[in-house]
């Protein structure tokens, strides 16, 4: 029979997802029919590398014999996992035979089992796939799991069996090994499923993809540096990797993170992460595991990719470069209009004016043109760098700033620059502020009704802009109604501008930082909310397509800076109506089975978030086709409403 007839029958015995196998198939030769056995045969042991193995001894001939991407054929659920399919013939028997697939030469098991002459009747045919995110039976991270084709169903006692022969030839799967019930198999399971609890046989559902998570990847990346156990006394420095239970809700500069609780990737810790460039994950258990622990006083190289983590012992020398080559080689000149020198509603701020209101302002002056309902959007005021500026200059604090910088001890002792960065801002806002400007911040605080607080929001030209967020570096401050003067609130968010961690980011960044200029955002403050959150319009953590990533939490318990026991509701929101939403974990402080989210809540936001993506894309000039997405802060007021309070782009990772 010719090589056409050839493919043309096989085609028609076995399913067009098998044709890439066996055009490849032909390149090396069959021995045997396509399944039938009526070949040669060739057992395990007697294999060829290139096409299988016997037993796996250890993680690297796991990975040697696995593939990793799309070409799984009529297997989507295995797509860009890592994974190593098996056969398992003559099952239960003396006369068993198992076979690992070199699964990168060949990925459907029907001509497989041609090729080694096995005959296909009663063979087990499944895959062992490497799940990175999952959590083990340990509680550690990272899962393998099994399971077979879609249709198949096997009772509890032959799933037992696979399992143990399957560790029984890769014993590196002990304790680590999960059986995965696809569609076929789940009545059989659940009619199973008291086996299953009583037996020592780990099961992974697709319901437990969100849940049952020991591994996420906040921030991909590598660095070096030494890794510490940070406690409550624990003093962090840009050249460590620090290991926390929890994160605090504010970090100095580091170059790594590993938490041992979930973390939200829209913390202001994590933000420093993505725009640091610095790698940051989530680690169920970390110090019980001993690629950790066995490292800590150590310098170390640690990398995090989307499959998982690694740590090794480094030299000082692959610490010092990194850090050389981390930093820019040229200092960062940040944009400094001076000639806005009047306080502005934001109903006169247009998205060009960042250059002198700071692009916090900015962005939320511009969706005021989005046609947003009345009240979703706040009114308020901004108070311009020119206002900044003066207020330095007339009080001499750049003369300040110029003796600090150039002091010798300052310049090499972290305690020195806290200590003097303090007194700065001891200095900032004991200063006075010119006749005028007085009046200015005067006639503002008056057109707010009586007894209103008002928000002072700190607004920098090095923050909110795309490739650099600034997240957490600078404060806020809340003017209550019985505190005076506007100006005494607004000296304070003047002053944070000199606070040590945005300093330490300035100067690693090498930006000047006597042309960084302060903003000042205004308006009412918001009290009694319902619920607050932080929504990205891509699905940055879990990677799935066509998705929101929502965060929300419950009254004033911000998703940016939560309180270390809680933890945010978190939804992945179809960006169609037609797509609904998952509900991917509940708050710790709604109520059972309840989300903060509203139906109608979640329809508006979807709305919203359409057209701030869509507004902002072209407004930052961003092609279709490239990588964008915005990170918008909202609320749920008091009386329900939804209010939109912040918007920037999100900084991807390299």
């Amino acid at each position: 029979m010719n090589k056409s007839l050839c493919l043309i029958l096989f085609m028609f015995l076995f399913p067009l997802s098998d044709l890439a196998f066996a055009q490849r198939g032909f390149g090396g030769g069959f021995r045997g029919g396509f399944g039938g056995g009526s070949g040669e045969r060739i057992a395990p042991e007697d294999l060829k590398f290139e096409m299988g193995v016997a037993a796996i001894p250890d993680l690297k001939m796991f990975a040697k014999l696995s593939y990793k991407g799309t070409d799984v054929g009529r297997d989507p659920y295995l797509a860009n996992l890592q994974y190593v399919k098996f056969l398992i013939e003559n099952p239960e028997s003396e006369n068993a035979a198992l076979y690992f697939m070199n699964t990168g030469n060949y990925r459907a098991h029907p001509p497989y089992m041609g090729m080694v002459g096995m005959n296909s009747r009663g063979a087990i045919r499944g895959a062992i796939s490497f799940q990175p995110r999952m959590k083990d039976s340990n509680g550690g991270s990272g899962l393998y799991v099994f399971d077979f084709q879609p249709n198949d169903a096997f009772p509890f006692e032959t799933i037992k069996y696979v399992r143990d022969t399957l560790v029984a030839g890769a014993p590196f799967l002990k304790g680590q090994l999960a059986y995965h019930p696809l569609r076929g198999g789940m009545a059989r399971y659940e009619a199973d499923k008291s086996k299953y609890e009583a037996s020592d046989v780990a099961v992974h559902l697709d319901a437990d993809l969100y849940g049952n998570i020991g591994f996420l990847p906040l921030n991909v990346g590598e660095s070096f540096g030494l890794l510490r156990v940070m406690g409550n006394e624990t003093r962090s420095s840009p050249r460590d990797i620090v290991i926390c239970r929890t994160l605090p809700n504010q970090m100095p500069r580091v170059a790594g993170v590993i938490s041992e609780e979930r973390q939200t990737p829209l913390s202001h810790v994590n933000l420093r992460c993505v725009q640091d460039r610095v790698p940051n994950a989530y680690v169920a258990n970390a110090m019980n595991q001993s690629a950790i622990k066995s490292l800590v006083g150590k310098l170390v190289r640690y990398s995090v990719t989307s499959d998982g983590y690694s740590l090794r012992e480094a030299t000082k020398k692959e610490v010092d470069e990194h850090f050389s080559n981390s930093r820019p080689s040229e200092p960062l000149v940040p944009s400094r209009d001076l000639s806005v020198t009047e306080i502005k509603p934001l109903q006169d701020v247009s998205f060009q004016n960042a250059t002198s209101v700071g692009a916090k302002a900015s962005n939320l002056a511009t969706m005021h043109t989005f046609g947003f309902p009345a009240g979703m959007i706040p009114d308020g005021f901004v108070v311009p760098f020119s206002f900044y500026d003066d207020f330095m200059k007339r009080n001499g604090l750049y003369a300040n700033v110029d003796a600090m910088l150039g002091n010798a001890e300052f310049q090499q002792d972290r305690d020195v620059q806290q200590s003097m960065l303090k007194e700065l801002r001891e200095q900032i806002e004991q200063g006075t502020m010119s006749e005028p400007m007085m009046a200015a911040l005067q006639k503002v605080q008056s057109s707010f009704p009586p007894g209103t607080a008002i928000r002072c929001r700190s607004s920098t030209n090095n923050e909110d802009l795309a490739g650099f967020s600034g997240a957490g570096l600078y404060d806020s401050f809340t003017h209550k109604p019985d505190e005076g003067h506007l100006s005494n609130s607004i000296k304070q968010v003047y002053a944070s501008l000199w606070n040590f961690r945005a300093f330490e980011e300035r100067e690693f960044y090498r930006v000047d930082h006597k042309l960084t200029a302060m903003g000042v955002l205004l308006h009412a403050n918001f009290k009694s909310e319902q619920a607050n959150g932080v929504v990205v319009t891509d699905d940055v953590l879990y990677e799935s397509q066509g998705n929101y990533y929502v965060n929300t939490q419950v009254g004033e318990d911000l998703v940016t800076n939560p309180d270390a026991e809680s933890s945010p509701e978190e939804i992945l929101l179809g960006w169609w109506k037609e797509d609904g939403h998952q509900v991917v974990r509940r708050s710790t402080d709604a109520a059972e089975g309840e989300t903060l989210l509203s139906d109608e809540h979640i329809a508006d936001l979807r709305d919203r978030l359409a057209k701030i993506h869509g507004k902002f894309r072209k407004l930052y000039g961003v092609g279709e086709d490239d990588q964008f997405a915005m990170e918008i802060e909202f609320k749920i007021s008091k009386d329900g409403k939804l209010v939109i309070k912040q918007a920037r782009p999100w900084v991807f990772a390299d």
